[in-house]
C-alpha cells in the first residue's frame, strides 16, 4: 500500500513538473525574457527536487511508515464513547503498531504523553483499519483520547497504557 502511494506521488509530481516545463519553455523570447525564463527554470526544477526529497522522506520515515516484523501489534477499537485497548502495557524503545478500527463512527484516535503533549494520532474508521508506527523512550502512563467530535459522550472516550522496561 505504501509503495503505491509513493509511485502515484511521484507520478503526479513529474506531471505537474511537465507541465511547469512546458510553460518555462514554451515562451520564446529574446534578451530580459529569455534570463528570467532560465531562472524560472531553475527555480522549478529546485522546487520539484526539493517536493521529491520531501515526499520520500515522509511517506519512508513517517509515523505513519509500516512497521518491521518484530513490531508489537496493539489492536485499538473504538466506539461511542470508548477506547477498547487489548494490551495494558507496551515496551519502552520497541516499535508498537497501533491497528486502529471503529465499530460505528470516525474517531480520532490521539496518544498524548504524561506532560499531556499530543506525540501520535490516527483516525478510527468503521470498516477500515489505520496504522500508526511509534516507538516511546519514555516509560509512564500514556492517555488515549478522541479528536474528533463524535456525539455527545465525546469526552468520555478516555483509555491509557502503561509503558514499561522490557523483560
Amino acid at each position: 500500500m505504501q509503495s503505491s502511494i509513493l509511485i502515484i506521488t511521484l507520478a503526479l509530481m513529474a506531471l505537474v513538473a511537465g507541465v511547469f516545463l512546458f510553460v518555462v519553455m514554451s515562451k520564446n523570447s529574446a534578451g530580459t525574457a529569455a534570463k528570467h525564463n532560465k531562472i524560472r527554470y531553475q527555480l522549478i526544477s529546485l522546487l520539484v527536487i526539493a517536493g521529491v526529497i520531501i515526499s520520500v522522506v515522509s511517506l519512508r520515515y513517517g509515523s505513519h511508515a509500516l512497521a518491521s516484523s518484530d513490531a508489537v501489534v496493539i489492536n485499538v477499537v473504538g466506539g461511542q464513547w470508548w477506547w477498547e485497548i487489548d494490551r495494558e502495557t507496551v515496551p519502552l524503545n520497541k516499535e508498537v503498531e497501533f491497528r486502529i478500527t471503529s465499530e460505528d463512527v470516525n474517531h480520532g484516535m490521539g496518544i498524548y504523553n504524561s506532560d499531556f503533549q499530543l506525540i501520535g494520532q490516527a483516525q478510527g474508521m468503521p470498516g477500515y483499519t489505520n496504522k500508526l508506527v511509534m516507538v516511546f523512550d519514555k516509560p509512564g502512563t500514556y492517555q488515549v483520547l478522541c479528536l474528533e467530535f463524535c456525539g455527545v459522550a465525546h469526552h468520555d472516550m478516555i483509555n491509557e497504557f502503561e509503558v514499561v522496561a522490557a523483560e
